[in-house]
């Protein structure tokens, strides 16, 4: 078991080595990069928007429930959501349900093209496949990952106002009183931290699973599953040592 992981652990670090090697030839890395920027930006924008919106109406609606049989002002339900959605929401969430939609994607993608040989036949050509397969996706996700967690943090705050505004639950004031109070910049700077750190994890560890997958078709599926399991683990798992350290 401990061999199993310094094996994997080593092969990894190998791959991502070879990934950030200079590229044969940028026109082609370019186009590469420009289509997995959309396929993951583009691809995801719709059930990352559905997403964040629920979360910020359920968020608001429970914190107002909450908050409607005690001392505190109404006003702090735009205050929790905000930090809450900024803070741990629209980062984590986001990422968790694109490690599911993305990494899967990605290891399929990388998986197939190993059982087809053409992995082989591209590297018979002289190409670095590792920096050709996975540094785009890699690139792509640092890129756009952090774009969709901004949109979700703001589509989460504007479903927690469509929530309990126009319901009558708290007054426009009291929600964009609580949005406004007690802003603390860093808490932005975090967020971006945790996109940053989970975008590298599910684009990287999913391309891992399928650039080294074996086998048939059963194996492909069990290195699909394998690649959204441990890129949920290891997000939730930098999750809390990233709010360790910057907490």
């Amino acid at each position: 078991m401990i061999l199993s992981i310094f094996y994997n652990v080593g092969r990894f670090v190998n791959l991502l080595r070879l990934t950030i090697s200079k590229p044969e030839k940028f026109s082609m890395y370019w186009k590469e990069t420009m289509r997995q920027m959309n396929d993951i930006g583009i691809g995801s924008l719709i059930i990352v928007g559905l997403i964040a919106l629920f979360i910020g109406a359920v968020a608001a609606m429970q914190f107002a429930y909450q908050l409607s049989a005690t001392f505190v002002p109404m006003y702090y339900t735009g205050y929790i959501v905000r930090d809450m959605t900024i803070i741990e929401l629209a980062p984590t969430i986001t990422c968790l349900v694109l490690a599911g939609k993305v990494g899967s994607n990605i290891a399929a993608e990388i998986g197939g093209m190993r059982q087809k040989e053409q992995i082989d036949a591209l590297e018979i050509m002289g190409v670095n496949t590792a920096a050709y397969l996975v540094g785009p996706k890699i690139l792509s996700a640092l890129v756009v990952v952090p774009m969709l967690v901004a949109i979700s943090a703001t589509v989460s705050i504007m479903g927690g106002y469509l929530a309990v505004v126009p319901t009558g639950i708290i007054t426009e004031a009291e929600y964009v009183m609580g949005l406004r109070s007690f802003f603390v910049p860093y808490n932005v700077f975090m967020m971006f931290v945790k996109a940053f750190v989970f975008a590298f994890i599910l684009s990287a560890l999913p391309a891992y699973q399928g650039y080294y997958v074996k086998g048939g078709s059963i194996e492909l599926g069990k290195a699909s599953t394998n690649a959204v399991v441990f890129s949920d683990v290891a997000i939730l798992l930098a999750d809390y040592v990233i709010a360790l350290l910057l907490t």
